[in-house]
């Protein structure tokens, strides 16, 4: 069974930027979620890919189903998203403890910065660089869902107009 092992900081300065091997743009939709597992499309470089990710249960794992799709089925994907898709820029950070990927996000989410690292294992020792701030692995505010639903413009309530009966 595929198993994503990971965990995710926030980041407190700039000099990680110094040593990026490189970078790619995402764009992500959010196709579904029931509970804590989730449907996600994805379009990167080259690649446009089908995720299902589960939730966690206890620790920092969780299963993770990644496919290759066709570039116009991720489309048609996205037209399913609205109000659910993120853009971001990755950027890849060699460290001691692996490689670091620096999610720095655009539009509603700009000006968030996130620092994530696969692991092998849940109890491999993650040695963190000094541009590594807070953890917020398993922290729900951080959840792309919540972040999106905590930026985006809350629908307005509908304008109640006095009834005419009776006049």
């Amino acid at each position: 069974m595929p198993v994503e092992i990971e965990r995710k900081f926030l980041v407190k300065n700039e000099t990680w930027r110094a040593q990026v091997t490189h970078s790619e743009r995402l764009r992500d939709g959010l196709v579904a979620r029931e509970h804590d597992v989730k449907i996600r499309v994805r379009c990167y470089g080259d690649r446009t890919t089908l995720c299902v990710k589960s939730s966690r249960r206890g620790g920092i794992s969780r299963e993770e189903f990644e496919y290759e799709i066709p570039r116009e089925h991720a489309a048609a994907m996205f037209a399913h998203c609205t109000g659910r898709i993120l853009e971001k820029i990755r950027h890849y950070v060699p460290g001691q403890s692996g490689i670091w990927e620096v999610d720095v996000y655009h539009g509603i989410l700009d000006g968030i910065v996130i620092a994530e690292i696969e692991l092998e294992s849940e109890s491999a020792i993650v040695h963190l660089p000094d541009w590594v701030g807070e953890e917020v692995t398993g922290n729900p505010r951080y959840s792309k869902t919540n972040m999106l639903a905590e930026r985006s413009p809350r629908p307005q309530a509908p304008i109640r107009r006095p009834s005419l009966a009776g006049v």
